[in-house]
């Protein structure tokens, strides 16, 4: 007998080919319990019905017939959708079970016990339609699923259940827009040993970076608690995001991103098996819900799944309370970046964009305008106006209908594997996930602005704005001698920049991660004691209290935060500034103000390598210079240079080297190339000595210029005289590059003018900079004008 000729199946029998006849959440259970199961992917053990059984029960029923001619009546408009699906769904409820058919599933349900111990164990009952998890069409979330069920009538009322949820009004809609025929697709029923979940964790897992399709990366969100609330969006989970190509490096520990998520609410089952949410306690508010180790594990069945089907996956998981094992419960090709179209490249920009009104989680790269309409049911579908921003506390599959005709969508709850963030993808809308309270600081009839082309934060703000939207094909960009290379501060926003050509990143600016990721003065982590103020004391205490000590907390997130960049693009080189503050920009960190003297000009007073040995800052320093550490060797990214801004003189130099190499940071060790920034004119007056001492410089033409010509760079007074271009500026910069090139040093440019000005990277190239490096935004005209400068020399 075939496997299709069956009623019931064990799942071990299935293999991924068998979605005509299980579905394919079924399909694939099948085969990663075969194929994968000695690879240590764990999948709970389970059976299910095939589709033959579904058609079997509507035969027996007499249903076919009925259920044509109901949707007769909502193709001729005669009955609406709701009408017609509760009348279907009330067909297939009031069927009786073919003998042979409950027969079958009772046997299996027993045999399950049986190898459990238990007479009667708790399952999960999942619905899978033949036409899921297809490439082309995910049908998530279109069916229904029962947790904690228990008993053989329990189950069998479950099942019926799952067969009338191919009729639910979401899913005849579904099948509809894509196409299917409604009787060509059927049901199978899968039922699995209950992970117990609720008393444990669970969440959803994505091998691919879901916003930018960066393939190196597993991103992973979770929440205390049955899963339905991660994947409905009605919780704000932890997101932790690991770098797959280093799981396979013993020692190391590639988790890139760990953002504690709210999770005010966890979803537990009552004693009749249906589920309820309760709130969190503020212990598990305030605690990550996997430990690292777990985070790495789960990592790494990611990719054994990804690899053994070849294609980026959408995976469930679930953590038991009792063990505390993970178990994959269900796993699906992911369909978004699937089909993205890698080869162009498509960027938005806001023009002079109003207050920011809410933010949240990014969900795609896009921009738009438009007025809001605040839904809080889909029931209120009539109100929707198309077009319009729907803003909403969260999102179901019953609310696609209305999410087809929105311009963009924003939510009050919610993760980056939530159905809104899905959907929203699928879409192809701009969506803003998470905001907490968009549907009270939002109202009907507003005219906003949502954009999501600043990285991971998303952000609502008031009026229309002008959109700008460039589009380059990737083929098309010239291939070039000099590096060309991105300026990168902000870690959330990197990973989109991946289909670039990039030669590397020539500046990484660790201050941005010490402001928005620390938000605390270094010295104020390495001396606590000396903060004056209690409620910044508190402050501290609060934010560093997922970490070991408040040094640990510095080191882990600088580390973590500029671990974004360097993935990027590893192996090519990743440059990061040592901290560049002011003294009145490191006053502005939480409980700098007791670390930092004022002066009249900190321009050109205690900034950059002078701090890095002194007393006033050592102490920082030296967390800086762990933070470089864990993120070379823990979590592997070796590609980092260091570079060490303001440095005065050579005997300086000396100084900052000095003061690294007591921390581990030796130059020429482990591959270590340290550079320094060239932006005093006496780096270029003393090149020689100071290239003794780096392996590189970087032009940082803002303060050669501002310090050539006597001009401070802020002075609106003087701003025409502010000229990058001026020949004492470029004789600087013509001259550095030939005394460091005479040194065996290479030299890059970091600023603007080579994307303003095609002139101007002209004589860059004239003069042999090794790289130049810019931000995203002008690295296609950059990188144009750099080979078009590259051509003219030659001819």
């Amino acid at each position: 007998m075939s496997l299709s000729d069956e009623l019931v199946l064990d799942l071990a029998q299935m293999r991924r080919s068998d979605v005509g006849i299980v579905g394919g959440k079924n399909a694939s259970l099948g085969e990663m319990i075969a194929a994968l199961g000695p690879k240590g992917i764990r999948v709970p053990p389970g059976f299910a019905t095939t589709a033959g059984a579904f058609r079997t029960y509507l035969a027996e029923n007499g249903l076919p017939d009925a259920i044509a001619r109901e949707l007769a009546a909502l193709d001729s408009g005669k009955d609406s959708l709701q009408t017609v699906g509760r009348k279907i769904r009330g067909l297939i409820l009031d069927g009786d079970w073919p003998v042979a058919l409950a027969d079958a599933i009772r046997n299996r349900y027993r045999a399950l016990g049986r190898d459990a111990g238990e007479a009667e164990p708790l399952v999960a009952v999942r619905s899978s339609a033949t036409a899921e998890d297809l490439p082309e069409a995910s049908f998530a979330g279109q069916q229904e699923t029962f947790l904690d069920v228990k008993g053989e009538d329990a189950l069998l009322a479950a099942c019926k259940r799952c067969f009338a949820s191919l009729y639910t009004d979401r899913a005849i809609a579904y099948r509809q827009v894509q196409g299917f025929a409604h009787d060509q697709v059927a049901l199978s029923i899968g039922v699995q040993r209950m992970v117990r979940a609720e008393t444990g964790g669970s969440g959803v897992m994505f091998s691919i970076d879901t916003e930018s399709g960066f393939a190196d990366v597993v991103l992973i969100n979770a929440a205390w608690g049955l899963g339905e609330n991660v994947v409905q969006g009605a919780v704000d989970p932890d997101e932790y995001q690991v770098y797959k190509p280093f799981l396979s490096r013993p020692g190391i520990e590639p988790i890139v991103e760990k953002r504690l998520g709210a999770k005010s609410i966890k979803m537990i089952q009552n004693r009749d098996g249906s589920p309820r949410n309760v709130p969190t306690s503020k212990a598990e508010r305030a605690a990550f819900v996997l430990s690292d180790a777990e985070i790495l594990d789960l990592a790494r069945q990611a990719r054994i799944i990804e690899d053994h089907y070849g294609v980026p996956m959408d995976m469930e998981w679930a953590r038991d309370g009792a063990g505390g094992a993970l178990y994959i419960v269900q796993a699906r090709p992911e369909t978004v970046q699937a089909r993205a179209d890698t080869g162009r490249l498509k960027t938005y920009a806001v023009e002079s964009p109003g207050k920011t009104l809410v933010s949240g989680l990014s969900i795609g790269n896009a921009a738009v305008g438009g007025r809001v309409s605040i839904i809080e049911s889909p029931a209120d579908i009539d109100r929707f106006v198309d077009g319009s921003v729907l803003v909403t506390g969260t999102t179901n599959p019953d609310w696609v209908p209305i999410m087809k005709r929105a311009a963009a969508i924003v939510t009050d709850h919610g993760g980056r594997t939530s159905h809104a963030a899905i959907v929203s993808r699928e879409l192809g809308l701009p969506a803003i996930v998470g905001c907490g309270d968009a549907t009270h600081v939002l109202h009907d009839g507003q005219d906003v602005t949502v954009s999501c082309a600043g990285g991971e934060v998303g952000v609502v703000t008031d009026g229309i704005s002008d959109i700008t939207v460039t589009e380059d094909a990737l083929d098309s960009l010239p291939e070039t001698r000099t590096q060309v290379m991105l300026n990168l501060a902000n870690p959330s926003a990197a990973l989109r920049w991946w289909r670039l050509p990039l030669a590397g990143v020539g500046l990484a600016r660790m201050e941005f991660v010490v402001s928005n990721a620390v938000k605390v003065h270094p010295m104020a982590l390495a001396h606590p004691e000396r903060v004056t103020d209690a409620e910044t004391r508190e402050r501290i205490v609060a934010l560093t209290a997922q970490s070991d000590s408040p040094e640990a907390y510095f080191v882990e997130h600088l580390a973590r935060g500029l671990s974004r960049i360097a993935a990027l693009c590893y192996p090519r080189p990743v440059i990061i500034r040592m901290s560049d503050f002011k003294t009145n920009e490191y006053a502005s960190l939480l409980g700098g103000e007791d670390f930092e003297p004022p002066e009249e000009n900190p321009m050109i007073g205690f900034r950059g390598a002078s701090r890095y040995y002194s007393d006033r800052y050592r102490d920082g320093f030296a967390l800086e210079c762990r933070a470089i550490r864990r993120l070379r060797e823990t979590l592997g990214f070796d590609n980092v240079v260091v570079m060490i801004p303001f440095c005065r003189t050579p005997e300086e130099a000396d100084r900052v080297l000095a003061v690294m190499a007591e921390h581990g940071l030796t130059r020429g060790q482990d591959g270590l190339q340290v550079y320094m920034m060239c932006e005093i004119p006496t780096n270029v007056v003393r090149a020689e000595d100071f290239a003794s001492r780096f392996d590189g410089f970087s032009i940082g033409s803002n303060d050669l210029t501002q310090l050539t010509l006597g001009i401070d760079r802020d002075s609106d007074a003087l701003a025409d005289l502010f000229r990058e271009d001026d020949p004492a500026v470029l004789w600087m910069i013509e001259t550095v590059i030939a005394k460091a090139h005479a040194a065996g040093c290479k030299v890059g440019f970091c600023g603007q003018a080579p994307s303003n000005d095609p002139a101007y990277a002209q004589r860059l190239v004239d003069f042999g900079i090794d790289s130049v490096s810019v931000t995203p935004d002008s690295f296609v005209s950059v990188l144009r004008n750099v080979a078009q400068a590259e051509r003219r020399r030659h001819d």
